[in-house]
């Protein structure tokens, strides 16, 4: 008996667009909630690389991020839709089209879940370093950041549920703050700290430190603590369905949102490493976080440490307000492409709340279940955070390299939307490829030599342990032959057109 198409309006009504474009921007780039979560990650790079890597790979992470938001804008022109990705690989590729949506789908949706425990666990284990900078004495234990965690997630979560249509208004406030809070904080430290010298910002490479010999080796391991607060150019592609005017409005958001948070991440990196002092103080923070330490050799004063902190800590817990938002959208339209286990479960949209409650609860329980890892193993969780990261610039990689074959092969077949490279396109699009391998093969390697179970990156291994050994043997790998199946997504696509 042939399955009737998941798609059926009837049974699958859409969701209500009240987003406009400005509200789209502040979405797009208080997600990214970049400055905020570069001084969160500084450790990564005054580890591998140092000052001379923070600052050069803050632009190198911005020109490529960049270059894959506006060869992704493109396809969301086309097809602005909540799938996204899985959708776009569908329609461009040759042959094999259920299966590597199937792949795509998983991927992206599994990057998103993990990704979005990161503001919990740098906003939750933040609180915890600031205690320990009021009580030396305290110890960093890890269930305490594990309840912490929770704390700071279940507002959003609630928010969520009840209060979608205020979403608007936290996304312009959290806009305000965004843009506001930078520089206060930078006019704070560079007034009350001693600067370093230009030498020691823009020339200084820190090698060594981590057992890595190469120099190249040691920049590009660096480069996660400024990939990372960039990864996730497509957040707002995801709530498409709710944006006024989505063919145009969505394109502008993703590359003005990466445009201005590669900006203030840069500007917020300089100021952080000009007021430095004291690198090993830093770097060996009992705190836990760097940052914390940096501000309070610039302050002088506890009150105002905190002050500064929470400046970079509530414009990236409200990102996580919208970043629920956007996670969910996502899987709750893989559901509704029948590509998640209990798909007609998930797949639902509230009638009273107007928004796929399920698959938001599906969401808040993989932060409650992941937050778990932290109690066991930092480093096991920190894994799941880069796998994340790792899985996300995959997710770029398929439909990228789909859109490339598509342009040498049969450019005609190509749709063109509101947006649109024109001439520059497929130089843009092999720039992304470009850029998006290289963070591909260096985001698994191992941040310190020699190798113990405690430093090991997972990243890699998990991944490949995931769709070469627990997809085929869950029994829903045999469910290829029937899911995503033509008919739903062509009448996917019809009504999203419309």
């Amino acid at each position: 008996m042939r399955r009737t198409p998941l798609f059926d309006p009837k049974n699958f009504p859409g969701l209500e667009r009240y987003l406009n474009f400005f509200s789209s921007l502040a979405f797009s780039a208080c997600l990214l909630a970049t400055w905020e979560s570069a001084g969160g990650s500084l450790l990564s790079g005054l580890y591998n690389g140092g000052p001379a890597a923070i600052v050069y790979g803050i632009i190198l992470s911005t020109v490529g991020n960049l270059a894959i938001a506006c060869s992704l804008a493109e396809l969301a022109s086309v097809h602005p839709t909540a799938g996204a990705q899985y959708h776009w690989s569908y329609f461009l590729a040759p042959r094999g089209r259920r299966f590597i949506s199937f792949f795509q789908g998983w991927v992206t949706v599994f990057s998103w879940s993990a990704l979005v425990c990161i503001a919990p666990y740098f906003i939750g284990t933040q609180i915890q370093g600031m205690v320990v900078l009021a009580h030396p004495e305290y110890k960093l234990v890890r269930w305490r950041g594990t309840l912490l965690m929770w704390a700071v997630a279940i507002v959003p979560i609630i928010t969520n549920v009840f209060a979608r249509r205020i979403l608007r208004g936290i996304e312009y406030a959290a806009g305000i703050m965004h843009l506001v809070f930078l520089p206060v904080t930078i006019a704070v430290l560079v007034s009350l700290a001693p600067h370093n010298t230009d030498s020691f910002v823009w020339d200084t490479f820190v090698g060594g430190l981590s057992g890595w010999k190469d120099s190249g080796v040691v920049f590009s391991i660096g480069l996660l603590g400024v990939i990372t607060p960039l990864a996730g150019v497509d957040r707002v592609i995801h709530m498409a369905e709710e944006v006024k005017n989505a063919k145009v409005v969505v394109p502008r958001s993703m590359i003005y949102g990466t445009l201005i948070n590669g900006v203030l991440a840069f500007a917020y990196l300089i100021a952080v490493l000009y007021c430095m002092n004291g690198y090993a103080e830093a770097l060996l923070s009992p705190t836990g976080y760097p940052i914390i330490t940096i501000a309070y050799q610039a302050t002088g004063s506890k009150s105002a440490t905190y002050v500064l902190m929470a400046m970079g800590m509530l414009p990236g817990w409200i990102a996580l307000f919208n970043g629920l938002a956007s996670v969910t959208r996502l899987t709750w339209a893989f559901a509704r492409d029948n590509g998640l286990p209990f798909s007609d479960f998930f797949a639902r949209v509230d009638p009273t709340f107007k928004i796929p409650l399920r698959a938001l609860f599906l969401v808040a329980s993989c932060i409650f279940a992941l937050s778990f890892i932290q109690i066991g193993s930092t480093a096991a969780f920190n894994a799941i955070l880069s796998l994340s990261t790792l899985g996300l610039y995959i997710s770029y990689l398929i439909p990228l390299i789909l859109l490339v074959l598509k342009r040498l092969t049969a450019p005609q077949d190509i749709p063109h939307g509101a947006f649109t490279l024109g001439k520059w396109g497929l130089p843009m699009n092999l720039l992304a490829i470009l850029f998006a391998t290289y963070f591909v093969i260096f985001l698994p390697f191992l941040p310190t030599l020699p190798v113990t179970a405690e430093n090991m990156n997972y990243a890699g291994p998990v991944l490949g342990l995931l769709h070469s050994k627990i997809l085929p043997c869950s029994g829903w790998y045999t469910a290829l032959h029937r899911v995503l199946d033509l008919r739903s997504f062509v009448c996917s696509l019809k009504l999203r057109r419309g």
